[in-house]
């Protein structure tokens, strides 16, 4: 039986409801938005993700990792052999992700494949850029799910795993995420001002892995946390059904 132990940081106390699926070889998560993944190198008494399932779950080692803002699915290894196999498989690429974002603008392409190489730490905001001379591969396949006035849902399939490669080629493109500052979203007069983008508008929605002992294929979703549930609610009401209202192809 899990035993519930609260957290360190006032606020954020472990919910069982957060754990998709556990066995005595992994782990998988439904990380809250706002909780890093691994230790703030000057803060370390922060929560994080292994400081917060740890007391309850044992050891834990890292295979992946999300942004601090990103909610989502994220699997972790309940031991080091676990951890070896699936690592394995996020080298060999046979790992399958599905981001769902929210972005700035309503693109009239239903799906697009982005493949600028790109330069983690490139600037002096520390952002991932695009860099044609020394910009590593990197390819993200996204698909239109709904549109609104002014914004749209999109699915996201990362193929490559850059640092913050959603964000970047998206706002490359045009289509920033909603509420990311970093990578050019601000605030405008084009949404209902009810609407309050306080974190990146990205969740990690479903991913695809082999069990890391029986090789038996295994897929994971993550429903949507309760920002991102009030974020989709409000822009319904501005869903665009005649494809002609779009502004901005």
């Amino acid at each position: 039986m899990v035993r519930h132990i609260p957290s360190r940081n006032v606020g954020l106390d472990f919910s069982p409801d957060w754990v998709i699926y556990v066995d005595e070889h992994l782990l998988v998560f439904n990380k809250p938005p706002g909780l890093r993944v691994l230790p703030d190198g000057y803060r370390p008494e922060i929560e994080h993700v292994r400081s917060l399932l740890q007391p309850n779950y044992g050891r834990l080692w890292i295979v992946h990792r999300l942004d601090k803002e990103t909610s989502g699915v994220l699997v972790l290894a309940r031991s080091a052999q676990a951890h070896r196999a699936l690592n394995l498989q996020f080298d060999r690429r046979s790992v399958e992700k599905l981001y769902h974002g929210l972005v700035r603008g309503c693109p009239q392409w239903e799906e697009i494949t982005l493949d600028y190489p790109l330069r983690v730490n490139g600037d002096r905001r520390h952002r991932t850029v695009i860099d044609f001379e020394k910009g590593r591969a990197a390819v993200t396949v996204c698909t239109r799910l709904a549109a609104f006035r002014g914004a749209a849902l999109l699915a996201i399939y990362p193929k490559t795993g850059r640092t913050h490669q959603i964000r970047a080629h998206l706002a490359y493109l045009g289509y920033p995420l909603l509420g990311d500052r970093l990578y050019g979203f601000f605030p405008s007069g084009e949404f209902d001002q009810s609407i309050a983008f306080e974190r990146v508008a990205l969740h990690a929605r479903s991913i695809s892995i082999r069990h890391p002992q029986t090789g038996v294929p295994m897929t994971f979703e993550a429903p949507y946390p309760e920002d991102f549930r009030t974020w989709l609610e409000r822009l319904t009401p501005h869903c665009i059904e005649d494809w002609s209202e779009l502004s901005n192809p």
